[in-house]
């Protein structure tokens, strides 16, 4: 016999083998990414997008707020919230406008009213929104210049609709303000879409938050007393969400919001979130705890949506965070005796 099957022969005693079958010479290996590059490609979108995020919750929280105060007899504090809403929804378009690059992009998106895409609807309801808000703060900023707006004949009709524009604001105000979680959910990255299903809740939690501690800022405690409400409840609201979501979360996929500079924005977060919340509980009739819980809601909102948007940048970076999430998926399936279907199948 040909001395050239010797080697083969020991090598298949030296792996253990019987003689029968050649055992594996390579030890298995765990898959990552074609040499370590991203399995997704990160979202193309720079920090003004997350100032879009935090301004547009603002803005419907602000919305809404400045409805309810309108509906109470609350001049002051409606007032104010419609000021709020304005401002914040102008700021969330010109940060949108800025990323997009070409003012011109952004009107393209209203050519056409796309119900499965979060993009066209968003855009959508942001300019019905911005019309409504827009009407009811000129309205506010005519009287609180003396009617000195040059109206003219327009005045009268000016009076006439604010108050129906202001609650067509406040019908847009919670979509404003939650669209962009079910936005960054529809994308395939990692963390965003493993924290699609209670996304939202945190969003319109942190908008709460944020737009109650803005008007506790801005308004006498005297009519504040709707803004400690909203703020204390979205304070609870936002606790209880974010701790759902990252328990639903696959572990690896919420990794991105405990780490780097992601997990010290939203520990900041929490932290001024809880903070607020109970200076609005135990002082927010007091002028100046008003004030400075106030400024902490609106930190704990801002770095909630930069945390979420940074955590979800970074995992989109490590191919770890797509590949082990799926991995652990199709175990699962394939566990509960799921096999014959196209994820279990693949491959």
């Amino acid at each position: 016999m040909s001395t050239a099957h010797e080697p083969r022969r020991r090598r298949r005693r030296r792996g253990g083998g019987d003689g029968g079958r050649e055992m594996p010479m390579v030890p298995d290996v765990q898959f990552t990414s074609y040499y370590g590059r991203p399995v997704v490609k990160p979202a193309p979108w720079s920090h003004e997008i997350a100032a879009y995020l935090f301004l547009g919750g603002v803005a419907g929280g602000s919305g809404l707020l400045a409805a309810g105060a309108q509906l109470t007899g609350r001049p002051v504090l409606r007032r104010n919230a419609r000021l709020a809403a304005l401002g914040a929804v102008m700021l969330s378009a010109a940060a949108l406008i800025s990323d997009l690059g070409r003012p011109e992009r952004f009107f393209n998106m209203l050519r056409t009213i796309k119900l499965t895409s979060p993009m066209s609807l968003g855009s959508w309801i942001l300019s019905a929104f911005s019309t409504g808000a827009g009407v009811a703060a000129a309205a506010e900023v005519d009287r609180l210049t003396g009617e000195r707006l040059p109206l003219g004949p327009l005045r009268g009709v000016l009076r006439a609709v604010e108050g129906p524009a202001g609650l067509e604001a406040a019908v847009f105000a919670a979509p404003l303000a939650v669209y962009t979680a079910v936005l960054l959910g529809d994308t395939a990255t990692p963390t965003w879409h493993g924290a699609h299903r209670d996304l939202p809740f945190v969003f319109v939690s942190s908008a709460s938050l944020a737009s109650g501690g803005l008007a506790m800022l801005t308004t006498p405690v005297a009519q504040a007393g709707p803004a400690r409400r909203l703020a204390v409840l979205g304070v609870v609201g936002d606790l209880l969400a974010t701790r759902l979501m990252e328990q639903r979360m696959d572990p690896i996929a919420a990794e991105p919001l405990h780490d780097g500079r992601a997990g010290a924005m939203l520990r900041a977060s929490e932290r001024l979130a809880v903070a607020g919340g109970v200076g609005t509980l135990l002082g927010g009739r007091n002028r100046v705890v008003a004030a400075l819980s106030g400024t902490a809601l609106l930190a704990a909102s801002a770095l909630t949506r930069f945390g979420v948007f940074e955590a979800g940048i970074e995992s989109a970076k490590d191919p770890r965070y797509t590949i082990e999430p799926q991995k652990r998926r199709l175990a699962a399936r394939r566990a509960a005796g799921i096999t014959g279907d196209s994820i279990t199948t693949a491959g």
